[in-house]
C-alpha cells in the first residue's frame, strides 16, 4: 500500500528565514505555494524522491497555526505516497484505525491527502497521498 515517502512538512516561524537555512545543505531552487485554505504559506524542495515542505502558518486558528503556537517550529507531519488515497483510506479502516477526514482534501499541486488518527499510530501526525503528477512508473 505504501509507496515511499511523499513528504515531510516542517513548521517555521518565518519562511523567508527557513529558505537561508535551508541553502546551508546545498538548496537552492525551492517552489513557493500558499494554500489558503490551511492558512499556510509554503517552499518545498525534493530529497531525493522526498519533498520537504517548508511551512509557515499565516492563520494562528488554523491546525498548523495552533500546532505551531503549542509544539514551536520542527516536524509537523509525515506523509506517506499511495497509489490510490481512497483505497489506502478503507485499508486503515479495515485494520481497525481511523482517520481524520474520510474524503481526500486536496493539498499542493493538487495532492489528494487523507491524514490518519495520531492516536493509531503512537501519536504521530501522518498521512497518506495520491499525487496525481506521479505516473504509474513511479508509483
Amino acid at each position: 500500500m505504501l509507496t515511499h515517502v511523499h513528504h515531510i512538512n516542517l513548521l517555521v516561524r518565518d519562511l523567508d528565514s527557513a529558505i537561508s537555512q535551508y541553502g546551508a545543505l546545498g538548496v537552492t531552487e525551492f517552489l513557493r505555494g500558499n494554500l489558503q485554505g490551511r492558512g499556510v504559506k509554503t517552499a518545498r524542495f525534493r530529497a531525493g524522491e522526498t519533498w520537504i515542505v517548508l511551512i509557515e502558518p499565516t492563520d494562528p486558528e488554523g491546525v498548523p497555526g495552533q500546532y505551531l503556537a503549542k509544539h514551536g517550529e520542527g516536524l509537523f507531519l509525515l506523509s506517506f505516497g499511495v497509489d490510490d488515497v481512497t483505497a489506502a483510506r478503507d485499508i486503515v479502516q479495515e485494520n481497525g484505525s481511523q482517520v481524520l477526514n474520510t474524503s481526500p482534501r486536496t493539498g499542493l499541486e493538487g495532492w489528494q491527502v487523507i491524514d490518519l488518527d495520531p492516536d493509531a499510530f503512537s501519536g504521530a501526525d501522518l498521512q497518506l497521498t495520491e499525487d496525481p503528477e506521479r505516473s504509474p512508473e513511479e508509483r
